[in-house]
């Protein structure tokens, strides 16, 4: 299977523009598909990348954009939904996928790359969000032989411009003395975004990875308040980090989950549940302690960017 031209679904992402960089660096045609160009303007700089506007929940419109592409590469999802029995998560999770599968039908595309998450399972999963990512898993695999269809299932994923340890820094440089967190035995091995981005770019074109559902993990495991601790340290500041016994942690749950952007909500603490581990398939897996401090306060999600840009002496 010969692949020169890619499609990405949710490519001015934290996980989308590392792979653009890494495709366009490595000299493929990138198109991203966005319904607000002005998120993916740091991307512009990329070389051989297009960014087109349209909408991407229409099939119609997926078929159009991918008559010209050898592959397609789906990092769409969501961590909570408007409402709260489900149905935003399957739309997201189970019919976008759905969607994408039948235009690459309808386009004669036979390669899709799909972003799901570790433990997704559509029967026994404790949230919407991990029924419906093994939801959409389901589907796009059943039809493997005629698609070769492979699915990332990444552990927690920490760099330059993530959500995780950004978001905690952020809480903490605001929350005077101490942090009542939530769940903080849960346990996570997180894995390098970069490390991420290798792994959908390696894939394209193994065979090996036909109709796979590849685990990503980094080399270590830590609980959420060692997380948290270690992000305390990294921004030299002095918090006490209380864990929350699991029926605060519920009610904690319960009443963010109508505070406005839901910072915390019941899907995420039944998500939670389930201990976000893995075995490592990486050869060298990237470490926390590698990446963190060079980046918390201190660095952007675009840095990987403006290296690209000036390697290929490229104006802004």
């Amino acid at each position: 299977m010969k692949i020169k031209q890619i499609c990405i679904l949710g490519g001015s992402g934290f996980v989308g523009t590392y792979i653009a960089s890494r495709l366009a660096a490595d000299g493929y045609q990138v198109k991203i598909l966005t319904r607000n160009r002005e998120r993916c303007k740091h991307l512009l700089v990329l070389p051989g990348l297009k960014i087109v506007t349209t909408d991407i929940q229409q099939q119609e419109h997926l078929e159009t954009h991918f008559k010209d592409v050898d592959a397609v590469i789906n990092l769409i999802g969501i961590l909570n939904e408007k409402g709260h029995q489900g149905k935003g998560f399957r739309a997201v999770h189970l019919e976008l996928p759905r969607k994408i599968l039948n235009a690459c039908q309808q386009t004669k595309v036979q390669r899709i790359l799909h972003m799901s998450a570790l433990n997704a399972d559509a029967s026994s999963s404790p949230s919407h969000y991990l029924r419906s990512k093994g939801e959409g898993e389901n589907h796009l695999h059943a039809f493997a032989g005629k698609i070769q269809v492979t699915s990332f299932r990444p552990s927690v994923i920490f760099g330059p411009g993530d959500s995780f340890l950004n978001r905690f820094a952020q809480i903490l440089k605001t929350t005077p003395v101490f942090l009542p967190l939530a769940c903080p035995d849960s346990r996570f091995s997180p894995v390098y975004v970069g490390d991420v981005a290798s792994s959908f770019i390696n894939a394209l074109t193994d065979k090996t990875t036909y109709g796979k559902k590849l685990d990503l993990c980094g080399p270590d495991e830590y609980t959420l308040k060692q997380l948290v601790e270690y992000t305390c340290e990294l921004l030299n500041i002095k918090r006490k980090i209380i864990g929350l016994p699991k029926i605060i942690s519920h009610l904690q749950a319960v009443l963010f989950e109508y505070i406005p952007g839901k910072p915390f909500s019941i899907d995420n603490y039944n998500s939670l549940k389930i201990d976000s581990l893995c075995k490592n398939t990486s050869p060298q897996p990237t470490s926390l302690e590698m990446i963190a401090p060079s980046y918390l306060g201190s660095r952007n999600a675009i840095d990987e960017i403006d290296i690209l840009r000036k390697k290929h002496q490229i104006n802004p």
